[in-house]
């Protein structure tokens, strides 16, 4: 049996590791579109693969067309891509409904990887958690065959649990990363590195993935240290930005702390492992 021919439309983070995913898993990956030559080719080169830059060279007899590209370019790609009409389109979107492939084809859906994705980072695709949404059961049941080829963990959910998992994950993981960077300028800004906190960092993430983010909490605002928060915003008043950033996180942990004190009954750590999650 012919296998599908699978074409990659974009070429960024998501893209590269699907691309090497895809390959891996054995399936018939023919060509790489991007909007600009250098990323088509780099990933191209990468990967052995057909690429191009031009959208009337994309290929329009394709039988699955991932779309690996930004959230407000995807419509006007949409509408250019020549793709016939049995062809099974997909994007890879974590906030956009699965709705908006549906002017463009009767066989649609989405697979969203839960992960952040760098070029430079290598990642087992197989512990990616993929989220997967199809327009029909028959659908469904293709984008299945083909998520289980690339990861083990696969999650069906509609497109209103992925857009509050996107905006979870936004919390969980863009947040965190913008703070690393404020961290960071403010040791630089006093002549030590910030790989002084790297331990710190992979301790912080390492406790919730045995304890609960409520149990794994520490800090003055989790004690109640107001002699210390005060030193810190003191510390921070000629940045307004980031004293109202502090304060309104210390806030946050405090309202939190007070929460989890008065809320019963609580569930322990041994339960929130025994639960199936996403991650």
């Amino acid at each position: 049996m012919e296998q599908e021919k699978i074409i990659l439309i974009g070429a960024g983070n998501v893209a590269h590791h699907l691309a090497s995913a895809l390959l891996k898993a054995g399936e018939n990956l023919c060509q790489i579109y991007s909007r600009t030559i250098e990323s088509a080719r780099a990933l191209g080169v990468k990967t052995g693969i057909s690429y191009t830059a031009e959208i009337g060279e994309i290929y329009p007899d394709g039988d699955i067309y991932i779309f690996c590209v930004s959230d407000d370019s995807l419509s006007s790609l949409l509408k250019t891509v020549r793709i016939k009409s049995e062809a099974l389109l997909l994007h890879t979107s974590g906030s956009l409904p699965m709705d908006v492939l549906k002017p463009f084809s009767k066989h649609y859906g989405v697979i969203y990887p839960v992960q952040t994705f760098s070029k430079k980072r290598d990642l087992d695709f197989d512990e990616i958690p993929l989220c997967i949404e199809g327009c029909s059961s028959s659908v469904s049941g293709k984008i299945k065959i083909l998520a289980e080829k690339l990861s083990s963990k696969i999650h069906a959910i509609n497109s209103q649990q992925r857009k509050e998992l996107h905006l979870a994950a936004v919390f969980a993981c863009n947040f965190p990363n913008y703070l690393y960077g404020v961290a960071g300028k403010l040791l630089e800004e006093n002549g030590l590195s910030f790989a002084m906190l790297r331990p710190l960092i992979f301790e912080t993430a390492h406790k919730v993935m045995l304890l609960t983010p409520e149990e794994a909490q520490t800090g003055p605002a989790k004690r109640g240290d107001e002699s210390i928060m005060n030193m810190h915003k003191s510390m921070l008043k000629q940045d307004k930005e980031l004293l109202k950033i502090y304060t309104l996180l210390s806030e946050g942990i405090k309202e939190a702390q007070v929460k989890e004190s008065t809320d019963e009954p609580k569930t322990s750590s041994s339960e929130i492992n025994d639960m199936p999650t996403l991650w």
